[in-house]
């Protein structure tokens, strides 16, 4: 073994430092000023239950007492911002027909008047429930409740952002629902504890076609709730949501179990991870994580969400990624080679990124899909 002496050891020691500090620095700085668009969203595990519990809104089945509880929700940008004034959680099971959700909103002052099927329910309090089956950003599911047990259900064929349209006229067949209120509903004259939901979700609500698929152990879905919360007063006897010096109504507050980085929900990229688990399997829980492919696709969103900001900018799409500001191609994700490049017109484009096996790519509709490799 080679001795230095103290003063070169410490030169070296830094100089180490130095290093490591710039390879992180320049890690991070891939996704500088988008932060909040690439933190790790989270993830639950949920067990298969031979058992399926009543769908009365109590939540209080034997059953569910072994469904662990989410993380209570945040604001929708993130943990920089204010904590919710209400605690929300959730807790999920799964049998062999479809997904159960039950939910916890902790409020003092229950309130809900809208009570149509499809009326916009979010004009209440509200919680909504997110699914994206096939993690491709496309072909989504929409629900939301309020307190008074009424439903706004739909179909998203692709985002708003790249101009999809929600189809209202979906409702969720077989779906069953339930609130239960603890404290009186619509009585501003007492304080309550807070409503509880309780939802049944059929596979075959969620999926394309005619059989419905049931998820493998280990499988995963793109899931997010929301809770929706107004400001209000009391005017006779009743809620009524407070006003800006205009007239309009306040801005809601919007929390979730999964932030966003962004005020609006319908980023299917940034919900969390859904693991279907059948204890069975004998599969540990450690398996149950995040594939190495999410971190692929991360690529490919930041020269998604820079390439709409050059078009918002320009009104035409870059034509390669150093007009982007993307100099490095050959990437390292966690050790492993892979390869960025773009295919793009003034209208168009198509990011791609290639590893062993897999390329994964997403279009200028935000739609993700994969391309096997021959090996």
């Amino acid at each position: 073994m080679i001795s230095l002496k103290p003063g070169i050891a410490k030169f070296l020691a830094v100089l180490a430092g130095l290093i490591a500090s710039h390879s992180t620095v320049y890690s991070q700085s891939i996704f500088s000023g988008k932060e909040a668009l690439f933190t790790t969203p989270r993830q639950y595990i949920a067990t298969f239950s031979h058992t399926a519990p009543v769908v009365d809104g109590k939540i209080d089945d034997a059953v569910w007492q072994s469904a662990a509880w989410t993380d209570k929700f945040i604001d929708i940008e993130g943990e920089s911002k204010s904590l919710p004034a209400w605690d929300t959680r959730a807790k999920m099971l799964w049998t062999a027909e479809g997904l159960y959700i039950a939910a916890e909103l902790l409020e003092p002052h229950v309130w809900g008047y809208l009570k149509n099927h499809d009326d916009i329910v979010f004009y209440d309090n509200d919680f909504e429930v997110f699914i994206d089956p096939d993690n491709d950003t496309h072909r989504y599911y929409e629900l939301e409740i309020n307190a008074v047990n009424t439903i706004f259900d739909l179909f998203m064929p692709k985002p708003y952002r790249n101009s999809g349209g929600a189809m209202f006229t979906y409702n969720t067949p077989g779906m069953k629902t339930a609130v239960s209120v603890q404290g009186t509903v619509n009585n501003p004259s007492d304080t309550d504890k807070g409503w509880t939901v309780e939802m049944f979700i059929p596979f075959l609500a969620v999926t394309m076609g005619n059989v419905a698929k049931v998820p493998a152990d280990g499988e995963f879905w793109r899931i997010n709730f929301s809770r929706v919360e107004w400001d209000v007063e009391v005017k006779g006897g009743k809620y009524v949501k407070l006003k800006d010096a205009n007239g309009r109504n306040l801005p809601e507050h919007n929390w979730v179990w999964s932030p966003q980085g962004v005020i609006n929900m319908h980023y299917p990229e940034r919900w969390g991870y859904l693991f279907f688990s059948k204890p069975d399997a004998g599969k540990p829980l450690a398996e149950y994580k995040i594939p190495y492919s999410e971190e692929q696709k991360k690529h490919l969103w930041l020269v998604y969400y820079r390439q709409k900001e050059h078009f918002q900018k320009n009104r035409t799409y870059a034509r390669d990624l150093k007009e982007l500001g993307i100099t490095a191609t050959d990437i390292k994700i966690d050790g492993k080679d892979n390869k960025l490049s773009m295919e793009a017109t003034s209208r168009q484009f198509m990011v791609y990124i290639t590893g062993e096996q897999v390329t994964y790519t997403v279009n200028d509709e935000g739609l993700v899909q994969a391309i096997r490799l021959p090996r």
